[in-house]
């Protein structure tokens, strides 16, 4: 039989302990990494419900590493770029841009908050007209739900360009949408508790303006760009925007010019995350705290929780979006 001193038991104890500590500290490291926050039903929130860049991921034809496995074992977690509204003092709900995903993110709207008898959102909020952004819309048309006058927001171009090409016409003929028209900074009240804004921001305008927006809560405020070029061609300085807000859900599309090979990167000309980092380095904790990337590339190293470049993401005091995520207003 092995006999321990009172003095070396002692030691032993302690170090089991503090062992037992440091498991539950990385246990619960990791399970706030990765579980989305619930939300509370009586409270009006934002939620995520889409994190990737218009083409998806796994993206159509790639060959490298970061959808390889993708295409046989896709991730559920892996939806286009949207964001979800729950009104608590109307018990309505909104969604922000109609991607080919709308399917399955329609449905989170729909049991996220308190749950709706209605399974469509009960307005839709246009950014611009690029594929993530407005294509989901064509299940709204009879090939599909057949829906009848779903609000949906739109600034002027964009609002013509859906009444005069097709498909996207049909839904307006038809009815499967009513289109309101928006404009530039005056804001669209939707109920008591809830404003949201539309801002011009620069991009690629080929068939409509681009907008982000921002949405007042009753308590808190958000500002919503998921696309925009360079944050130097925009005629509102991000910084100070960011002050004005309490979260602040900003375009990450590339983490540098280095994933991009086989495309001239000037024709895409997306804020880099690396160029992000330099522009809010002198903002304090708080604020950058509020800051949430979005918008990820296929090739973006942020869409894997566990790289090297989301660890210098979340240590330098930013965050970066996981679906499901809740922002209470």
């Amino acid at each position: 039989m092995i006999k321990f001193s009172k003095s070396l038991f002692n030691k032993l104890y302690c170090f089991t302990i503090v062992l037992l500590l440091i498991i539950s500290c990385q246990d619960k490291q990791a399970s706030n990494e990765r579980a989305p926050e619930k939300p509370n039903n009586s409270d009006t929130s934002l939620v995520l419900l889409g994190t990737i860049q218009d083409g998806g991921s796994p993206h159509i034809g790639c060959k490298k590493d970061c959808c390889k496995n993708l295409f046989d074992h896709p991730d559920p977690k892996r939806q286009v770029i949207s964001l979800g509204l729950f009104d608590s003092s109307t018990k309505k709900k909104y969604l922000f841009d109609a991607t080919p995903d709308i399917t399955t993110q329609m449905k989170a709207l729909k049991n996220f908050g308190v749950q709706s008898e209605n399974e469509l959102a009960d307005g839709i909020f246009l950014t611009h007209a690029h594929i993530g952004h407005y294509t989901g819309l064509m299940y709204l048309g009879k090939e599909a739900t057949n829906s009848k006058d779903i609000p949906v927001y739109a600034m002027p171009r964009m609002k013509t360009f859906l009444e005069n090409n097709g498909p996207w016409s049909q839904l307006v003929s038809l009815n499967n949408i009513d289109i309101k028209t928006l404009e530039n900074e005056t804001p669209i009240k939707l109920s008591s508790e809830i404003k949201v804004t539309p801002i011009l921001v620069p991009h690629r305008d080929e068939y409509s303006e681009t907008v982000g927006y921002h949405i007042q809560g009753p308590n808190k405020s958000a500002l919503f760009i998921p696309d925009v070029d360079k944050w130097d061609k925009w005629d509102k300085n991000i910084v100070e925007e960011i002050k004005k807000v309490d979260y602040a859900f900003l375009d990450a599309t590339f983490y540098s010019g280095e994933e991009i090979s086989a495309r001239d990167i000037s024709g895409i000309p997306h804020p880099f995350v690396i160029e992000s980092l330099e522009r809010f380095k002198d903002l304090n904790e708080q604020e950058r705290s509020k800051i949430i990337f979005i918008h990820f590339n296929h090739t973006n190293p942020l869409i894997d929780i566990n790289s090297e470049e989301t660890k210098n993401v979340l240590q330098q005091g930013f965050r970066v979006g996981q679906i499901g995520e809740v922002f209470e207003l």
